[in-house]
């Protein structure tokens, strides 16, 4: 692989964790096609094990809290590409809120899974969520 392969291939890696947090913070489920593969799975500790995409999407819209809002800022991202598929992993502050109050809750989480090249570009094939810390305002 060249370096110009490897260097694009960790910024889309970074780029599809931005819009999986923009996605979120959003609630834009329509558009999680944009994020993951069609036969995702999903493990965290509030959804159990979720498979495919419909059933991602449609615990998104059910977990939603009427007002609440979130920011999503995800750091120390780490790709372990081969060929089209990549170890992925990076760390969420999460913080809740309402419209023009400071948030009322806050969380630390770790993601990790496989995220795998597809002819519409990075998709996350498998993600693992572990919540690390919670703070309550």
């Amino acid at each position: 692989m060249s370096t110009y392969t490897a260097v694009a291939d960790r910024i889309e890696i970074a780029d599809l964790f931005a819009r999986f947090a923009r996605l979120l913070d959003e609630k834009r489920w329509a558009d999680a096609h944009t994020v993951f593969a069609d036969d995702v799975a999903v493990h965290s500790p509030r959804g159990g094990e979720l498979r495919g995409i419909d059933n991602v999407i449609d615990f998104m819209r059910k977990s939603e809290v009427e007002g609440q809002q979130a920011q999503h800022l995800t750091t120390d991202l780490l790709a372990e590409i081969d060929g089209d598929e990549a170890a992925v992993s990076a760390y969420s502050l999460v913080f809740y809120y309402r419209d023009g109050q400071a948030p009322h809750f806050t969380g630390g989480l770790r993601m990790g899974g496989i995220a795998v090249r597809t002819p519409a570009g990075w998709r996350f094939r498998e993600q693992r969520i572990t919540p690390l810390w919670t703070r309550a305002s």
